[in-house]
């Protein structure tokens, strides 16, 4: 099998990877730069919902927390790397956008992890006794990218399977 860097299918994945990856950016850099939320956290838009601040040093949500940031950045872009190759031999725009938005959120994490030693988490949902994790946008286009590649391989490989093109 030949590895492929460019496929008819990358430049959606390349859009979008800038696209969420910049967002991603200017919304932290808001938050953090212009909004102050560290002075103002937390902040409560609704009753379920709070903007607050939280500098993640883990993984996914907190998990396995460390302070060695290069090993998660170099890990973040050899991901990056690897999806992209998964990306640029895509058959269907639904899988290339996918990849493309979890590319763009490793990407905005790992910047973070580079400019600021940790992650710059906002997002925090809550219902009485219960917390769900603290988030941003970079985790939003990662967990929405992921959710299109199951929907990929499981409903429209399903179609092809039905089809005959499996």
């Amino acid at each position: 099998m030949k590895l492929r860097l460019w496929g008819p299918l990358a430049p959606l994945t390349l859009g979008l990877a800038l696209i969420v990856f910049g967002v991603d950016q200017l919304h932290k850099y808001w938050m953090l730069d212009v909004y102050n939320i560290t002075e103002k956290a937390p902040v409560r838009i609704t009753r379920f919902f709070d903007l607050v601040m939280v500098w993640n040093t883990g993984v996914s949500y907190g998990l396995f927390s460390t302070h060695v940031q290069e090993w998660l950045i170099a890990l973040s872009i050899l991901i990056a790397a690897a999806l992209w190759i998964w990306a640029c031999g895509a058959k269907r725009a639904v899988a290339a956008a996918a990849l493309g938005m979890v590319i763009g959120g490793a990407l905005g994490n790992a910047a973070d992890r580079l400019a600021r030693g940790a992650v710059a988490d906002f997002f925090h949902f809550h219902y009485q006794s219960f917390s769900w994790y603290v988030f941003n946008v970079a985790d939003i286009a990662i967990v929405a990218g992921v959710a299109l590649l199951m929907y990929e391989s499981v409903v429209m490989g399903e179609r092809d399977n039905r089809r005959g093109k499996a």
